[in-house]
């Protein structure tokens, strides 16, 4: 028996990655730039042994059978040709952020099956390597293996599509959480109905690499403003292409645009904070680090709030071995 435990926490982009050109590899449409947090981490502990007859997955305490095992599955089974392995895997994880709704749960938990599907399986792989492997159970997961601000490249093919680390100004991210069921329609199939009926993604894939530059020069010159402006003008953009699906796909609820309100009246205060939103209710706010406790305050009559910053990319915890294939 192998076992390893790798810990990984969620990113939120503030360049989305909203789209796919090549849906076996994983490979986005473009490119996009995120913060990986300090807070909701995702644990996973992949044991390998030659005695299973069938992968296992224990997801928050319960054992899973349907569409997140089948995920996981092909994912292992990934790693399994990589390393020339016929071994099944008991694969147990735990998200402290609430799942599929919206907080990037897919972006860390996969992240961390990665790291410790790789050990458990005897791969060494480096931090790129491991990004690109990420990317094929979850194209987010991708960003979650680099530490604080990362790009993730489109690239022209599997070799060059990963996430790398981008200098940035200090921020404090404030998370509202308004609702934290799982949502009706997951981020997977809204892509694909975004891209096969929005009458705006063309002009989403060419305005979202213009956005990714933009905001690598707002980056290297610790440009906060520009950036703020940046993530949430895409945040928007971002909403609109999912609106106008056939059918439409609404992720933002009425207490998520009173969200948005309240961070317009605090930049009409003094304030610099700017908000986003993945494909889901919560928004996601920036602001200075002087300035976050005033931002949570006035944003606590809409949900949860937390306060977060810059957080590590996806590590190994524990590597132990014993006994078996």
């Amino acid at each position: 028996m192998t076992i390893a435990t790798a810990i990984a926490h969620p990113n939120i982009a503030l360049v989305k990655y909203w789209g796919k050109r090549d849906e076996t590899l994983m490979l986005p449409a473009a490119g996009s730039l995120s913060l990986t947090l300090d807070a909701f981490p995702t644990t996973t502990t992949v044991r390998t042994s030659a005695d299973l007859t069938a992968d296992e997955l224990v997801l928050n305490g319960e054992t899973q059978t349907s569409d997140a095992f089948l995920r996981v599955t092909r994912f292992l089974d990934l790693v399994r040709g990589m390393a020339g392995s016929t071994a099944h895997a008991q694969v147990t994880s735990h998200n402290e952020a609430p799942t599929g709704a919206g907080l990037a749960s897919s972006a860390s938990g996969f992240a961390a099956l990665a790291v410790a599907a790789a050990a458990a399986y005897g791969l060494d792989l480096d931090r790129a390597a491991l990004s690109r492997l990420a990317r094929r159970g979850s194209g987010s997961a991708a960003r979650s293996l680099v530490d604080g601000v990362s790009v993730w490249h489109a690239g022209d093919g599997d070799d060059t599509s990963f996430a790398e680390p981008v200098d940035a100004p200090e921020m404090s991210m404030i998370i509202v959480t308004v609702d934290a069921a799982q949502k009706a329609v997951s981020s997977r199939e809204a892509m694909r109905r975004s891209a096969l009926t929005s009458p705006f993604y063309p002009a989403w894939v060419t305005s979202t690499e213009l956005s990714l530059t933009a905001m690598l020069e707002a980056c290297r010159d610790l440009d906060f403003s520009r950036i703020g402006r940046i993530t949430e003008t895409h945040a928007m953009r971002m909403h609109a292409v999912i609106q106008a699906c056939d059918p439409p796909i609404r992720y933002l609820s009425p207490t998520s645009i009173a969200v948005f309100d309240a961070i317009a009246a605090l930049r009409a205060d003094g304030v610099e904070a700017y908000g986003t939103a993945d494909a889901g209710p919560n928004v996601a706010v920036i602001s200075r680090p002087a300035d976050a406790a005033r931002v949570a305050k006035a944003l606590e009559p809409f949900g949860s709030v937390r306060i977060v910053g810059a957080g590590p990319g996806a590590r190994l915890v524990s590597d132990g071995t014993g006994d078996g294939e």
